[in-house]
């Protein structure tokens, strides 16, 4: 199936929104790719936590919790002022086996300042049958916290 990618630069504490949803729901994807790059590398102090969820969160925070069913893949980031390889580290974690057909959303935490840095982001597309369609689409809305409407 073909691969999409999505890029971008993120100012700490943001999240961008990643459209993927379509009328029927009969397109899933997967994650396959997921890296990241500091604005200026080699250059800044760097401690950032990427994170990829199924809904969109109130904030981001340094925290990653893979009890989250709603967390799709995380990064975490951290280079010393220099950049030479030995002071840096990288770990990024996909849970590839999961499959979506509704947006998805980025949110980028720096640790070491209001730095900014990139993102990319690669997703196989899946042609979701009725079945696997429906799956996909009550996981997501199972995930999302009621709202409530009207006053309390």
């Amino acid at each position: 199936m073909p691969i999409k990618s999505f890029r971008g630069l993120m100012k700490h504490d943001t999240e961008d929104t990643i459209v993927l949803h379509t009328n029927t729901g009969s397109v899933g994807y997967r994650i396959k790719k997921f890296e990241v790059i500091p604005e200026k590398p080699g250059v800044d102090l760097v401690k950032s936590i990427f994170k990829i969820y199924s809904v969109p969160q109130t904030s981001s925070n340094g925290t990653i919790d893979f009890s989250d069913n709603t967390l799709l893949a995380a990064a975490y980031m951290g280079h010393n002022n220099g950049g030479s390889a030995a002071n840096s580290e990288q770990i990024i974690i996909t849970f590839d086996n999961i499959t979506f057909n509704q947006d998805i959303y980025v949110t980028y935490f720096e640790d070491a300042g209001n730095k900014s840095a990139n993102y990319y982001i690669e997703l196989e597309q899946v042609k979701l049958d009725l079945n696997e369609n429906t799956v996909a689409t009550l996981k997501d809305i199972r995930n999302i916290e009621a709202t409530p409407i009207g006053p309390p």
